[in-house]
């Protein structure tokens, strides 16, 4: 009987986190960003399983355990200064930690109609909004989106085009199986509803730099790769480019002519190439094959900026390429499109932890 009571484990002890000096209780197994959300904190966040960076904060004191390897989303200095996902962070005591609220500051609501729901492929649908306020944002930055027919419904998704002067938005939308946001964008008739945005967030964009730049994106990823690019151009900018776009087959390819439209006024060389994955040996396709990653050892590296968006397996093996050929781990910046269910896999993993 005694040996019993002294094998019966004691129940996990909670937590607190100071947020910027605001002191927030942190249940057993809970994470800093979920607790922080739970008392109404405007903590920076997107993705939640520690792929976007989003939620990067600096861990003053304490301890956390880290559910995933950060290493590969953080930098070799911000990891020596201390800094953690809040998303992946789970305190093992007491802990203090420092956030930029800034960005959140500069986010506003605004309100806008469906102006065009154009397919682009078998499952992509640009969406078009004309709102009724300007919006600013950096090309390369993204919103959170929800839409009358789907209320308390909210998806983040980057826009594909810079700041417009008659203050419209363009996003493109992947039909996500099982996707609820996803597959009404594609499916219905929404010309003419509401749509509710809250943004800018973010920090995908282009650099001030002279370095070459190497732009790889997969599927839907191709939006704000699209807007960083046209904004680019806009700018007079001289900086070489080379564009891989990553498909699976020719039906999967779109944006080509505006693509082809920004190399012809580029004001430097601009290299783009479709890469196809699953495309039929027997079709006429006479361009690369193969996944998008496969090409990058061919490149011009050395002294290269990076920037990638798509599928999180994609950009890992894009990232891991991009170092062993010379580009500076500082230099590559990563937009990394996870969906709902890869949220869901990881929350259920957490749980069963």
């Amino acid at each position: 009987m005694f040996s019993f009571f002294r094998n019966k484990k004691s129940a996990p002890a909670v937590r607190y986190a100071d947020i910027n000096g605001e002191r927030v209780e942190v249940q057993p197994k809970e994470t800093l960003l979920h607790a922080a959300l739970r008392e109404n904190i405007d903590f920076p966040h997107s993705c939640r399983v520690g792929g976007c960076a989003s939620c990067k904060c600096r861990l003053v004191s304490g301890k956390v355990k880290e559910l995933t390897d950060i290493g590969y989303i953080l930098s070799d200095e911000e990891l020596d200064q201390g800094y953690i996902l809040a998303c992946q962070s789970v305190p093992q005591s007491d802990v203090a930690i420092e956030v930029d609220l800034s960005a959140q500051k500069q986010r506003k609501k605004v309100t806008g109609r469906v102006v065009l729901q154009e397919r682009l492929t078998h499952d992509i649908t640009h969406l078009k909004i004309q709102l009724g306020e300007t919006l600013g944002y950096r090309a390369g930055q993204y919103a959170e989106l929800s839409i009358d027919s789907l209320p308390g419904v909210v998806r983040s998704y980057s826009f594909a085009t810079p700041t417009q002067p008659d203050s419209s938005v363009s996003f493109f939308i992947r039909k996500v199986p099982g996707g609820q946001f996803s597959t009404e964008i594609n499916e219905k008739d929404l010309i003419g509803q509401s749509v509710h945005l809250d943004g800018p967030a973010g920090d995908f964009w282009l650099r001030q730099s002279t370095a070459p730049m190497i732009l790889i994106a997969g599927g839907s990823g191709l939006a704000p790769i699209l807007a960083i690019l046209r904004d680019a151009l806009n700018e007079g900018c001289q900086r070489p480019v080379t564009l891989l776009f990553g498909a699976q087959t020719q039906g999967d390819l779109y944006a080509l002519d505006q693509i082809r439209e920004i190399e012809g006024r580029w004001h430097a060389p601009f290299e783009f190439s479709p890469i196809l994955s699953r495309e039929e040996e027997t079709s006429a396709w006479q361009g690369a094959r193969g996944y998008v990653t496969e090409a990058i050892p061919a490149l011009e590296l050395q002294g290269a900026e990076a920037y990638l968006c798509g599928p999180p397996a994609m950009i890992d093996a894009a990232e891991s390429l991009l170092i062993a050929g010379g580009v500076d781990r500082k230099n590559i910046h990563a937009d990394r499109f996870t969906t709902l269910a890869d949220a869901n896999k990881h929350v259920i993993a957490e749980l069963v932890d």
